[in-house]
């Protein structure tokens, strides 16, 4: 008697993906009213660049999630969570850049005036003289201006 095989089974492609089902943090902690004041509760909802994570991700039901996202919006508005987060990367970090360092030697990038326009000293009886004009009640206005000097070499 010869036996046949019996027939192979595949995985399951749900069960593949995910093992067991995610229980929201409000559940487990029992949570009956969502409050945005709580942004230490509110942070747990919230990745490091400052997004509302997903359903999938946090175990949420669509009422839960609904509660939460409306939290987290009144928490921004009232400054108490930010909009986002900048995260700095560093990137590209595999390659060798040798001794130029990591944009090779530029040469002398001083200040270039070639289309500079040099203008006359400006001292600030003029100024004021300028302004006073401008201002129709020069007498009760006050201005207090801030010279600088600026000196350029050829």
């Amino acid at each position: 008697m010869a036996k046949t095989a019996a027939p192979k089974r595949g995985k399951n492609k749900d069960n593949a993906r995910r093992s067991k089902k995610k229980i929201s943090l409000l559940t487990q902690e029992k949570v009956e009213f969502v409050d945005y004041k709580d942004i230490n509760m509110l942070r747990r909802f919230m990745s490091d660049r400052a997004k509302i994570r997903a359903r999938r991700v946090s175990g949420n039901d669509s009422q839960q999630q609904k509660e939460i996202a409306r939290a987290i919006k009144n928490a921004r508005e009232m400054a108490l969570l930010p909009y986002t987060n900048r995260v700095t990367t560093q990137r590209g970090g595999g390659r060798d850049r040798g001794e130029r360092g990591d944009r090779g030697d530029r040469g002398d990038r001083g200040l270039k005036l070639e289309n500079a326009e040099i203008r006359e000293p400006v001292t600030a009886d003029v100024v004021i003289e300028e302004l006073e004009a401008t201002f129709v009640d020069a007498e009760t206005t006050e201005v207090e201006v801030v010279t600088e000097t600026v000196e350029v070499t050829e």
